[in-house]
C-alpha cells in the first residue's frame, strides 16, 4: 500500500510505525473472513481492510468524523485477522496509533468522554473498584435476574502458599481480576507450588495499561508500564525467571512492553528485559512435569475451552491448554468457530453492548453445542461476559488443576 503521511506525524516514531506497517498490507482481503464484525455487519469499514483505509486516510491528513471514529471504536482488537494475514500487518499496533490520532482530530460529545474517563478511573484501580464490587455483591440478591448475573458472587482467595523454592517467579496482582476472581492467581500460586516454583506478587504492580491504551489514553497507559516495571525490577535484579498473569490480555500486553516503550530512553531497556521474562500461564505449566501434581487430584470432566483472543491471537498460544487439561484426565469438548471473539474485549462488553451481546450468545451456542458440564478459559474479562449467560459453570483452566 502506498502512503503519504502528513507532515504532523510524518517524521514521528507512530508515523514510522505506522507506514512500516501499512506498507505491508496487500488489500487481499483474508483479514474479512476472520473478522468477528464483519461477520456480524457486512461492512467493509467494520472490517480490517476498511479500517486500515480509514487510519491511512487519518495519517495522510484527510478530514476525521464521527463516522471514522465508529468504525474504529467498533474494532474488538481481537486480532483474529493478525493470526489470518498472509503478509503479517500488524493490525493492532496500526489501530492504536489510529485511535490515538483520531481522538486527538475528532473529540467525543461530553457523555462519551465522561463514560471513558469513569472507566479509565475505575477499573484500573482495584482501591476505587473493588470497593464498588462489594457493594453490588451485598445488593445482589435483591436484584432482577439478567442484573443479577452480571455481578460475580464473592470469591475467597485461599491459601497463597509462603515462597519456599529456588525457582520464583513474579505475579502481576491485576486490577479487576484481584477484585472479581483473587482465586485464580492464588490456584495459579498453588499448582506453581507443587510444580516446585514459589509464586511471589507485588502489591505495588496493577494495572497491565491495557485498558487506558485500547481507550486511546496512550500517556496514561505506558505510565502503567513504567509503575510495573519499577515495582518488578528489584526481584528480576535477584533472578526472577519470569513474569506471569492468570489473565492472558494482561500477559499479551506485558509481551510488547519492549515495543510500547522502545523510544523511552529510561525504561526501553528494563522494559525489553520484562517483555522478555514475560510468560503464558500455560506456557510455563507446560514445560513442568505435571505427575508432580498426583493423580488423585484429577476429577474428570467434560470440558469446552475458550481460548481468549489474547492468548492464540495475540500471544500466537494454540492447543497449550488443551493439551495440559487432557493430560490431567479431562476430556475436551468440540467448539466450532473457536478462533471467533466472545465479545468481551476489555472494555469492548460496555461501550459496544448490542454487538458484544450478539458475539458472545454465537459463542456461548458453539461452547455449549457438545453438551459440556463446564467452560473453561484463561481471561478474566471471557469469564465474566461468558458467565453472564451461560448455562454451565465457567472457570479458569488453572481452577481445575488446583481442585
Amino acid at each position: 500500500m502506498q502512503t503519504n503521511l502528513a507532515d504532523f506525524i510524518k517524521h514521528t516514531a507512530d508515523g514510522r510505525t505506522a507506514d512500516s506497517i501499512l506498507r505491508k498490507c496487500v488489500h487481499c482481503g483474508f483479514c474479512t473472513a476472520t473478522c468477528p464484525t464483519y461477520q456480524l455487519l457486512g461492512d467493509e469499514l467494520d472490517g480490517p481492510r476498511g479500517r486500515i483505509y480509514l487510519i491511512k486516510e487519518a495519517l495522510e491528513g484527510r478530514a476525521v468524523t464521527g463516522k471514522t471514529r465508529r468504525h474504529l471504536d467498533r474494532c474488538l482488537t481481537c486480532r483474529s485477522c493478525e493470526t489470518t494475514c498472509p503478509s503479517g500487518v500488524h493490525y493492532s499496533r496500526l489501530l492504536d496509533i489510529g485511535r490515538h490520532v483520531v481522538e486527538a482530530r475528532a473529540p467525543r460529545a461530553l457523555p462519551e468522554r465522561l463514560l471513558r474517563g469513569a472507566l479509565r478511573s475505575l477499573l484500573p484501580h482495584p482501591g476505587r473498584f473493588a470497593p464498588l464490587l462489594r457493594f453490588g455483591q451485598l445488593l445482589r440478591p435483591l436484584m432482577p435476574a439478567a442484573l443479577r448475573r452480571r455481578v460475580p458472587k464473592r470469591q475467597s482467595p485461599g491459601h497463597w502458599p509462603a515462597p519456599r523454592h529456588d525457582r520464583r517467579m513474579l505475579c502481576l496482582a491485576g486490577c479487576v481480576q484481584s477484585s472479581i476472581a483473587p482465586n485464580i492467581n492464588a490456584a495459579a500460586a498453588r499448582v506453581l507450588d507443587r510444580l516446585g516454583i514459589s509464586l511471589v506478587s507485588t502489591t505495588a504492580s496493577g494495572c497491565c495499561g491495557a485498558v487506558s491504551l485500547h481507550l486511546a489514553a496512550r500517556d496514561e497507559a505506558l505510565d502503567f508500564m513504567r509503575r510495573n516495571i519499577d515495582a518488578w525490577w528489584p526481584q528480576l535484579e535477584q533472578g526472577t525467571e519470569a513474569v506471569i498473569t492468570g489473565a492472558s490480555a494482561c500477559t499479551a500486553t506485558i509481551k510488547e512492553y519492549a515495543e510500547l516503550l522502545a523510544d523511552d530512553p529510561l525504561y526501553a531497556e528494563k522494559a525489553a528485559r520484562v517483555s522478555a521474562l514475560a510468560k503464558d500461564l500455560s506456557e510455563v505449566v507446560a514445560g513442568e512435569n505435571l505427575a508432580a501434581l498426583g493423580e488423585d487430584t484429577v476429577l474428570s470432566r467434560r470440558v469446552a475451552f475458550h481460548s481468549p483472543c489474547t492468548l492464540q491471537h495475540g500471544q500466537s498460544i494454540r492447543g497449550t491448554v488443551e493439551s495440559i487439561l487432557e493430560a490431567r484426565g479431562h476430556r475436551l469438548t468440540r467448539v466450532a468457530d473457536a478462533h471467533l471473539c466472545c465479545g468481551s474485549a476489555g472494555t469492548y462488553s460496555i461501550l459496544q453492548r448490542k454487538l458484544s451481546r450478539r458475539l458472545r450468545d454465537n459463542k456461548l451456542t458453539m461452547l455449549q453445542a457438545d453438551k459440556p458440564e463446564l467452560i473453561a478459559s484463561a481471561n478474566i474479562g471471557c469469564l465474566v461476559e461468558l458467565q453472564s449467560a451461560a448455562q454451565v459453570p465457567v472457570v479458569h483452566w488453572i481452577e481445575l488443576l488446583d481442585e
